[in-house]
């Protein structure tokens, strides 16, 4: 298992806000916050010099995708696509260590066992 994999939908979409946006990478991480406790937090890297020494990067062709270092643990095992439907786009997270999510879709929870089984695995 790897720590996160993004889909071919994803890559692209990363690729082109990468290229937009004259930036090294979209970086993901999570924070603190939210009704379950957690929530995901979106940004982006102007330079690869601003990219932290242990945090992941994943090439994605013309982009990059970077996992903050604070974050692997509760990404390993991650998915993430990048859907487009009648009413809107964004990536989809499918993280298999989720205990709960919220309502609003953005708060999320997690299950301590299944964060040390997927570390242990992805490592």
């Amino acid at each position: 298992m790897t720590i996160c994999t993004l889909t071919e939908a994803a890559k692209q979409q990363v690729n082109t806000l990468c290229e937009e946006n004259r930036c090294y990478a979209v970086s993901l991480n999570l924070s603190g916050g939210g009704c379950a406790g957690f929530q995901y937090d979106w940004s982006s890297i102007e330079k690869q010099e601003d990219v932290e020494k242990m945090d992941i990067t994943i090439s994605t062709g013309s982009g990059n995708f970077v996992i903050g270092a604070h974050s692997i643990m509760f990404l390993a095992g991650t998915e993430v696509d990048y859907v487009k439907s009648f009413v809107g786009q964004t990536f989809e997270i499918r993280n298999p260590n989720t205990k709960s999510e919220c309502g609003c879709g953005v708060s999320i929870n997690f299950d301590m066992d299944k964060l040390d089984n997927s570390l242990a695995t992805a490592v």
